[in-house]
């Protein structure tokens, strides 16, 4: 299908449309499926007949046992074929599904939760729902393999430079339209291991071995074993010609001593080889998929011209590893087991993967960084194809500043998330959002920390607009006592505020979200604790959301001279039942419904 079809229709609609051929191909694909699985199924049973015939009847039907044994075999390989076919659609197909869910907002759960990466020290990752079921990352995140999920969760805990960040968002701009590649990528692979979610690559399996110690790193060794081989056929001519055995096994005998000398490291090479080459295999579908594109952003340019190593493409030099792979598997038939030592085969095999892996070893690393580069690209693209009405942000310079128009939660539906304006900058200083519980201010706080995180890794945003300096997020809002650790809530939170404040006055400038801050001491400490923090973020040139439903925590500008501004959350008691709109509005909340909902459940308050 061509990716101007794609351009043409809305993205759930090219979803589905690829959906329905796909589970087309798939129902086509089953049939066949049943009818060569029914065709093996006979054939195996007319070999089984004739050798019964041939066993306890005529031997003159043994060779007839030929014509079934071929055709068995013949469609064997052939069912192979089909369900390789089947399993590749069938995980086409799954991604659109996937795709659709995402649009749909009916992803939760569905996706890869990158738990691995919680970290509930972290400045903002715990507070923000960067990890686990209902998360940022499962939103994101389409990576194929270990490496793609490792760079899209480090780009969303740390922000990126201003000039990266552009060249993210161009490559991002690029990437999104080329649905088939996306595909591609994110399919490509054998089905992954049932104890995990991305497809059979090691990383650190093939860095490991990409960076062992030689074993065989003799420089006459290689020759010295040519020699031996082409001495041992020498040798078999010219006993051919005179009919003396003599040189022949003259020669084959220091072959085979040779051969128990490295046995070790035979086998230890081999053994190596053998097995990061399933990795590398599928590591050089990646890069071919990549090597054969033609791209224009010169983030995606530049990465995929880093593939070369010694002149060659990655996937070229990963197949010269495979031709020497295939050539040690081959000892396992009998006919060349025969000639393995007459001909050196597994110790001429064992030297050129090591001097393969001398050659490109330390180019392996590169190609890694390039597919996880690749893979966590194509979770924004995906994003920002998916999400069309979400721009990307447009970048300010001078002092530090966060100004909204219809900002809202990105992990919230479309339908259910409230939009509000918000604008944080040195004029309007830290905003001091007060309301009742269940109001709308912990989300706030999170819809402003989560599409500063999509902005600084280069992603569009939840917004109408989005004008914004480069920031760095602090938050404290999902801050909790811990037994293990023997701390408390207040003691958790000042140690969270603790971090905060140490990346005050760094580059870039901080954003400090603050939920119910200090709630975890008395009235009086609270005030004063808050005030202090409030304006030593200010001194710091840090901007800010703070939030309370503490209004004397609300007059701190008033009283104090610090420089903020005072917005609210409303809420009204209808019923009994406490109703409330998440529109943000200017100034301290005016009233509180406490008292009253308390005496609507029966509270004698």
């Amino acid at each position: 299908m061509s990716e101007n079809s794609s351009e043409a229709r809305s993205p759930a609609d090219e979803y589905a449309a690829r959906l329905r051929a796909l589970e087309e191909q798939s129902g086509r694909l089953a049939a066949k499926d049943t009818r060569v699985g029914t065709a093996r199924l006979l054939l195996g049973l007319a070999f089984l007949a004739v050798a019964g015939l041939a066993l306890f009847g005529s031997p003159w039907f043994l060779p007839w046992l030929l014509a079934p044994a071929i055709a068995f075999a013949c469609v064997v390989l052939y069912h192979l074929r089909v369900r390789r076919q089947w399993s590749g659609i069938r995980r086409r197909a799954d991604f659109y599904r996937a795709g659709l869910a995402r649009i749909e907002d009916r992803w939760i759960g569905a996706g890869r939760r990158g738990e691995r990466f919680a970290d509930p020290h972290h400045v903002y990752s715990a507070d923000l729902d960067l990890f686990g079921e209902g998360s940022l990352f499962e939103l994101l995140c389409v990576a194929r393999t270990r490496m793609g999920e490792d760079t899209l969760a480090r780009w969303l805990l740390a922000p990126a430079k201003l000039d990266e960040i552009a060249a993210r968002q161009q490559a991002v701009a690029e990437l999104r339209t080329q649905l088939d590649l996306r595909e591609e990528l994110a399919t490509l692979g054998e089905e992954p291991i049932a104890d995990s979610s991305t497809a059979g690559l090691r990383p650190d399996a093939l860095l490991s071995w990409a960076s062992s110690p030689d074993r065989l790193e003799r420089e006459w060794l290689a020759w010295g074993i040519r020699g031996l081989a082409l001495a041992f056929v020498a040798a078999g001519v010219a006993s051919y010609a005179t009919g003396l055995l003599t040189p022949a096994l003259l020669v084959l005998a220091v072959e085979a001593y040779c051969a128990s000398v490295l046995k070790r490291q035979l086998r230890e090479t081999i053994s190596a080889a053998e097995s990061t080459f399933a990795d590398l295999d599928v590591l050089a579908g990646f890069l071919a998929s990549l090597e054969r594109q033609r791209f224009s952003a010169p983030w995606l340019l530049d990465r995929v011209r880093s593939l070369r190593s010694h002149n060659l493409e990655a996937a070229r030099a990963i197949d010269k590893l495979r031709t020497i792979v295939q050539v040690m598997e081959s000892r396992r038939n009998p006919l060349v087991a025969l000639l393995d030592i007459p001909l050196m085969i597994s110790v001429q095999a064992a030297v050129a993967a090591e001097r393969w892996r001398r050659t490109h070893r330390h180019a392996v690393a590169g190609w890694l960084d390039v597919v996880g580069d690749f893979e966590a690209l194509g979770c924004l693209a995906g994003y920002s194809y998916e999400h069309p009405g979400d721009p990307f942000p447009n970048w300010l310079g001078g002092s530090p500043a966060f100004r909204a128009r219809r900002l809202a939660h990105p992990l919230m539906p479309r339908a259910k998330a409230v939009a509000n304006d918000v604008e944080v900058d040195e004029r309007t200083g830290l905003l001091l959002i007060s309301g009742s519980n269940m109001s709308g201010k912990s989300t706030l706080l999170r819809a402003v920390g989560l599409n500063t995180v999509l902005a600084m890794a280069g992603a569009p945003v939840r917004a109408q607009r989005l004008e914004i300096t480069a920031l760095q997020v602090g938050a404290s809002i999902r801050i909790n006592d811990s037994l293990l650790e023997g701390s408390s809530r207040f003691y958790a939170e000042i140690v969270r505020l603790r971090q905060i404040f140490e990346l005050a006055g760094r580059s870039p400038p901080l954003l400090a979200l603050l939920d119910e801050l200090l709630q975890g001491t008395n009235s009086a400490d609270r005030r004063i604790g808050g005030q202090g923090i409030v304006r030593a973020l200010i001194e710091s040139g840090a901007i800010g959301l703070v939030t309370t439903h503490d209004l004397a925590l609300a007059e701190i500008d008033r009283r104090d001279g610090v420089r903020i501004t005072n917005v609210h959350f409303q809420d009204e008691i209808d019923d009994g039942r406490m109703k409330f709109d998440y529109k943000l509005r200017p100034g301290v909340v005016t009233k509180s419904n406490a008292l009253e909902l308390m005496r609507a459940v029966g509270l004698r308050v």
